[in-house]
């Protein structure tokens, strides 16, 4: 799976002022992250507001960052949910085939078990004709999925390849990396732990800075999976301040409020979550001005 090494951004889902989606920024955005060294782009998933999406919508953005990518880069495909047959429904139903991968969720408000965990994915796996990347965030979900379990899905399923891990635990993420089989990726979520990560023995990052910035983030990913150390880590001192601010008042009104300053979309999102603040706009604006010196 080296499609899905390196450095993977979530797509915003970029919205006009009376809330329609702007399919035209979401073209801009695309060929941005293309013109600037992101390895591969992520669709319809948490960042891109996907839960605030109708079908309609959804079909939409899926068919114009298709359109816009024009095979140029590998694309990943969220699929995910906390009702596990309307999943495996989803997966069986959709057109899969400009997708080297499916990232899916771990189920949220449930709560399951480890083992209702591993049976969710199990279904999933076998459900579909395309690789899986779990995705770990007990931050939105409120239930971890634990190392174990997923050592046990990546011995047990073929084509559960990878999990995007957005804990936050460095810990957890070291135990993952000792106990896994070689062949299975960890992948970061999280931007802030990303270069720790990587230089522990994962494989990259899905990110969100990434996405504002990928000619910075995406060469300290691959500086770091070059073993260039100190190279990686100015890039990542460098950027600190902008990953701090762009998740203080929540995802993806940080990044949006940076694409603004960038003039490639407005700063809307969808309720219930509200764009960023007056105050925050400005700290943005005056990191984004000294990082630009750097």
């Amino acid at each position: 799976m080296d499609a899905i090494k390196g450095m993977g951004v979530a797509l915003v889902t970029p919205f006009l002022k009376d809330g329609g989606v702007d399919y035209e920024a979401l073209i801009d955005i695309v060929n941005f992250n293309i013109d600037n060294g992101t390895d591969y782009l992520v669709v319809l998933g948490t960042t891109g507001e996907s839960a605030t999406l109708t079908l309609e919508e959804q079909a939409k953005v899926k068919a114009t960052i298709e359109s816009a990518n024009q095979n140029r880069l590998p694309l990943v495909l969220g699929i995910g949910g906390n009702d596990t047959a309307m999943v495996v429904h989803k997966i069986k139903t959709t057109d899969l085939s400009a997708y080297v991968a499916v990232l899916s969720v771990s189920p949220y408000y449930n709560k399951p078990t480890q083992e209702g965990l591993y049976q969710h994915f199990k279904h999933i796996a076998d459900a579909s004709s395309k690789p899986i990347i779990l995705y770990n965030v007990p931050g939105r979900t409120s239930k971890n999925l634990e190392p174990e379990t997923v050592c046990r899905l990546a011995n047990d399923c073929e084509n559960i390849v990878a999990i995007k891990e957005a804990a936050g635990d460095m810990v957890q993420a070291l135990e993952l990396l000792r106990i896994v089989p070689k062949d299975f990726l960890v992948i970061s979520g999280d931007d802030m732990i990303t270069l720790p990560m990587i230089l522990a023995g994962g494989a990259g990052v899905i990110s969100v800075i990434g996405e504002g910035f990928p000619k910075a983030f995406s060469n300290m990913v691959k500086h770091a999976l070059n073993g260039q150390f100190k190279e990686a880590l100015d890039i990542h001192y460098a950027i600190m301040p902008l990953i701090e601010l762009i998740f203080k008042e929540g995802n993806p009104a940080g990044i949006k409020a940076v694409f603004e300053q960038l003039k490639l979309c407005n700063d809307t999102v969808r309720l219930p979550l509200v764009a960023a603040s007056h105050a925050l706009k400005k700290e943005i604006e005056d990191a984004m001005s000294r990082f630009t010196t750097i």
